[in-house]
């Protein structure tokens, strides 16, 4: 026993002598190592990717193996949805509209009112018996909304601009922590909200920087139609005809892209959660019904959009009445602070409705097809 303990005494040894003895790696082989654990982490990702969305780009899908539930109420039914929890705890969410419409008043992100009347006066003159009465009046006060707004956020300096996204990403975290905590069954604080709802910021920021990357194509046609405005390239006939076919197919495609990013950023605020992994859980989701998410967050922007028009071009009729009756009050801002009112809704509004979808998403668990 013990001569057989010292030959395995002398066996390891030797082993141990072997092993030691094994000459180093040289640089080049380092750098190869190291490529190929690239290679095969992407490998591996990639067949992660493809195991969890069984389509392939490029590919056409036959629509019996595409078919992928999503059992939510018809667009009209489902507004009224998001508008009726949003009516049963109007105080908390019309406080919350108050105090962003306020930061956005502060930060100057609305329209002087020096600038409406002088607007409002070119638009008068220019338009002449243009403009009749009734409906005419109703489109010249929509002409005057859209001059003075869109001027208001091509004049904000830069920093003003960085304020005003940041306050809207703000009132979008608010509106989602406050809704998550409902549907949780509890009673949250309006306080709890502005307060704790921060903590996703600089991941959600991310999903914006990816939102804003995937926006770039448009961004190019507008570039591309500024340059071919500029040498009359575009002005009319087949060349028009062309520019535009080209610039409603990127849009399209672009539509279709960010479908899952708006997704994204309610996923992102769950805790633990970056912005990568927002991205990439957002993208399982939608898959296998990606068209019918992106016409439901369309549903949602034509719906704000036009409940927006409806109460500036309200509200600037009522302004023009109201001070032919009463001169001594034409000071008075009153479109500018009912429109930082109305973007302010309009972000807590769609913030609702996109976090109640995302919830119809989640409680429809289909896997794809």
């Amino acid at each position: 026993m013990a001569a057989n303990a010292k030959k395995t005494r002398g066996t390891v040894k030797k082993k141990t002598t072997k092993q030691a003895a094994k000459p180093p790696l040289l640089w080049y082989q380092y750098v190869g190592n190291w490529f190929v654990s690239i290679w095969q982490w992407m490998v591996r990702k990639n067949q992660a990717l493809l195991a969890r969305r069984p389509h392939r780009s490029f590919q056409l899908t036959r629509r019996r193996d595409s078919s992928r539930s999503l059992k939510i109420e018809g667009y009209v039914a489902f507004t009224l949805y998001v508008n009726r929890i949003f009516r049963q705890h109007w105080q908390m969410f019309g406080l919350l509209v108050v105090i962003y419409a306020l930061i956005m008043a502060i930060l100057g992100a609305i329209t002087t009112q020096d600038t409406y009347d002088s607007i409002d006066a070119l638009l008068r003159g220019a338009a002449g018996d243009f403009f009749g009465k009734g409906i005419g009046q109703i489109g010249q006060a929509g002409l005057v909304a859209l001059s003075a707004f869109a001027s208001s956020a091509g004049n904000l300096q830069p920093d003003a601009h960085v304020y005003l996204v940041l306050s809207l990403i703000l009132a979008w975290l608010s509106t989602v922590w406050l809704l998550r905590e409902i549907m949780l069954g509890r009673k949250p604080k309006l306080r709890d909200g502005l307060y704790n709802s921060g903590a996703p910021l600089l991941s959600t920021l991310g999903v914006v920087i990816v939102l804003v990357v995937q926006l770039l194509p448009i961004g190019l046609v507008v570039l591309a139609y500024a340059a071919l405005s500029s040498v009359d390239l575009i002005g009319d006939g087949f060349g028009s005809m062309l520019f535009w076919l080209i610039a409603a197919t990127i849009a399209a495609l672009v539509l279709y892209w960010i479908t899952s990013t708006i997704i994204a950023l309610i996923v992102v605020t769950l805790p633990g959660v970056y912005p990568l992994r927002a991205v990439k859980l957002s993208g399982d989701l939608v898959v296998g019904r990606r068209l019918r998410v992106m016409y439901r967050l369309l549903w949602g922007l034509v719906a704000i959009a036009l409940t927006w028009i409806a109460v500036l071009i309200i509200t600037i009729l009522l302004d023009n009445l109201l001070k032919m009756l009463l001169p001594g009050i034409a000071w008075l801002p009153i479109v500018p602070y009912v429109g930082a009112l109305v973007t302010a809704y309009a972000v807590v509004w769609y913030a609702t409705y996109a976090y109640l979808f995302y919830r119809k998403i989640v409680d429809d668990n289909a896997k794809p097809a």
